[in-house]
C-alpha cells in the first residue's frame, strides 16, 4: 500500500470515528460547533502558526486566528510552538496547550527570541522512574545537579530544552510533583511523554489510561518546532486493560493526525520523533509509522522503555534507544548493559545534527569503561563503548604499541555482571539482570604487557580514550 492512500485510509478511519461515538462527547462541546482561539506576540497576531487538538490540524490566518470543529474525544487544544519564539511553560513544564472544558480563552500568547535558534541543543532523559521519595533524593542529588553543571557549562544564552520519553515515575503518579519539582530546578523548559508506568491502571481501557497523564501534563500527542528542526512527541503504549498489560502500538488516529502535520513540515527538514518504546523493536505496527515518515530524508527517533543504550539504523530512520537517567531502577551506576545512568545531549546546527551521551557524575569525555579479566591463565580484555554505533572506530595499544582495532562481541558487561548477576543482588530489588549488548569490544592481552589504552573514535571525529594497567 502506497503512502497516499494509507493516509487516506487514516482518514477515513478518523472521520468515522467523530459520527461512531456520541455517546462519548465531552461536555464542553454540548452546543459547540468550533473552537476558536488567537495566536499573538501580545499587540500582533501570528500568521501561519499550526494549532491542533489531536484530530483537525489548522493554521493561523493573517491576524493570528484560527478556528477547528473539535473531535468528540479531544481533551485539549494545542499550538505546534514556531521556529523563533520561546516555549511556553510552567518552571519547566511545557504549557502549549489549553485543556478543554477549563475556560472559553484558547488563545496563546508568544514571545519572539531575541536572537536565531538555527543553533540549540537538548537533552534527552529516559526513564527517572522514580518510585520512592528515596529514589527521588538519588534523582534530585546526581541527576539534577548534573544536568545544572551541564547547561552552566554550554554557556549564557545557549538554548536548551529537555524531552523526557516516559516513564517518568514508576505506577505512582503522586510522584510526577517531584519530577517536576527536578525540572524546575534544572531549568530549562521540558516536553514529556507518556511511559507504561505513566497510565492510569484499573480505570478502563486505553482511552481513559492517559487520564491523570494529561490533567498534569497535557496532550499524549503533539509537535513543536525550534530552528530548522521539527520535533514530535508520540504515545506509544497501548493499555490492553488488565493491569499493567499492554504493548507497543500507534492507534490509526493519532498515526493519521501525524500525517496531517508533516504537511507543514519539509522534507528535508530536521525530523525528530520522541516516544516511549522503541520502534526498532517494541511497537508492533512500526511500518504504518514508516509510511507516513516516507520521503522524509532526515529522521531521528529518540526512545526509552528499555534500560540500555542502543543505536539502530532502520529503514533509513536513526533510532537513539538511551540509556535511562535510573540506570537499573535506582540500584547501582550503571544500566543493564554496562551504559552509565544518564542520557542524550544533542547539538542542532540548521538541519544538522551532532549528538553524544552523557553519564551522570562523569565528564563527557567518559564514553567507554574498560576491564581486563583473566580465567584459567589468560588475561581478557573487555571495552564497552556505550553509545557506539556502525560509524565509530576502536582501537586499543598495548604498552604504546598500536594493536589495531578491537573485535567486537555480543556479551554481558562486566560490571554489570558483578552488581546485577544472581536471585539476591542487587540489594533491595532483585530484578535487574545484566543484559547481552552489541556494543563491546575485545582482545587477548599476553601477560607480559603492562598497560593497556583505547581509544573510541566517534563518527564525528571526536577521540574518546582510557587506560588501564595489565
Amino acid at each position: 500500500m502506497n503512502r497516499r492512500s494509507f493516509i487516506q485510509r487514516l482518514s477515513l478511519i478518523g472521520g468515522a470515528l467523530v459520527f461512531s461515538m456520541p455517546g462519548q462527547s465531552f461536555s464542553f462541546f454540548s452546543g459547540q460547533k468550533k473552537l476558536k482561539g488567537r495566536v499573538t506576540d501580545g499587540t500582533k497576531g501570528i500568521a501561519g502558526v499550526v494549532v491542533s487538538d489531536g484530530y483537525s490540524v489548522v493554521k493561523t490566518n493573517a491576524g493570528g486566528y484560527y478556528s477547528l470543529k473539535p473531535h468528540e474525544r479531544a481533551s485539549s487544544v494545542w499550538l505546534s510552538t514556531p521556529a523563533g519564539y520561546e516555549f511556553l511553560h510552567t518552571d519547566g513544564i511545557s504549557r502549549h496547550y489549553h485543556l478543554l472544558g477549563r475556560g472559553k480563552n484558547h488563545d496563546f500568547v508568544l514571545k519572539r527570541l531575541s536572537g536565531t535558534d538555527s543553533r540549540h541543543r537538548f537533552i534527552v532523559w529516559a526513564d527517572p522512574q522514580v518510585k520512592t521519595k528515596n529514589d527521588v533524593k538519588q534523582m534530585m542529588e546526581t541527576s539534577v545537579p548534573d544536568v545544572q553543571q551541564l547547561v552552566q557549562g554550554m554557556g549564557s544564552g545557549t538554548l536548551v530544552h529537555g524531552i523526557c520519553v516516559g516513564d517518568i515515575v514508576w505506577d505512582k503518579q503522586e510522584l510526577f510533583q517531584d519530577y517536576n519539582q527536578a525540572v524546575a530546578k534544572m531549568g530549562i523548559p521540558f516536553f514529556q511523554a507518556l511511559g507504561n508506568h505513566d497510565m492510569d491502571y484499573r480505570k478502563g481501557g486505553d482511552e481513559t489510561s492517559d487520564v491523570t497523564f494529561k490533567a498534569t501534563y497535557g496532550p499524549t500527542y503533539y509537535s513543536f518546532n525550534r530552528g530548522q528542526a521539527h520535533y514530535v512527541v508520540l504515545e506509544n503504549v497501548r493499555y490492553l486493560g488488565t493491569d499493567r498489560d499492554y504493548d507497543g502500538f500507534l492507534v490509526e488516529e493519532q498515526l493519521s493526525w501525524l500525517a496531517k502535520d508533516l504537511e507543514h513540515v519539509a522534507k528535508d527538514q530536521l525530523l525528530i520523533i520522541n516516544l516511549h518504546i522503541p520502534v526498532h523493536s517494541g511497537v508492533k505496527n512500526k511500518t504504518d509509522l514508516y509510511k507516513v515518515l516516507e520521503g522524509y530524508t532526515n529522521v531521528h527517533i529518540m526512545s526509552g522503555h528499555t534500560h540500555y543504550n542502543k543505536n539502530v539504523i532502520s529503514n533509513g530512520i536513526y533510532e537513539h534507544n538511551h540509556g535511562t537517567v535510573c540506570g537499573a531502577w535506582w540500584t547501582g551506576p550503571v544500566c543493564e548493559d554496562g551504559t552509565p545512568r544518564g542520557y542524550g545531549v544533542y547539538e542542532v546546527d540548521g538541519t544538522n545534527l551532532k549528538w553524544y551521551y552523557k553519564s551522570t557524575g562523569e565528564d563527557r569525555t567518559k564514553q567507554l569503561s574498560a576491564y581486563l579479566e583473566t580465567l584459567a591463565g589468560q588475561k581478557t580484555l573487555t571495552c564497552n563503548v556505550y553509545n557506539w554505533d556502525p560509524e565509530w572506530k576502536v582501537e586499543y595499544f598495548l604498552d604504546g604499541r598500536p594493536m589495531g582495532v578491537l573485535g567486537q562481541k555480543v556479551g554481558l558487561d562486566p560490571l554489570a555482571t558483578r552488581l546485577y548477576k544472581g536471585p539476591e543482588l542487587p540489594a533491595g530489588r532483585h530484578f535487574p539482570e545484566p543484559r547481552q549488548t552489541d556494543h563491546l569490544f575485545v582482545a587477548r592481552i599476553e601477560n607480559d604487557v603492562k598497560r593497556i589504552k583505547v581509544i573510541a573514535t566517534d563518527r564525528f571525529g571526536e577521540q574518546f580514550s582510557t587506560e588501564i594497567d595489565a
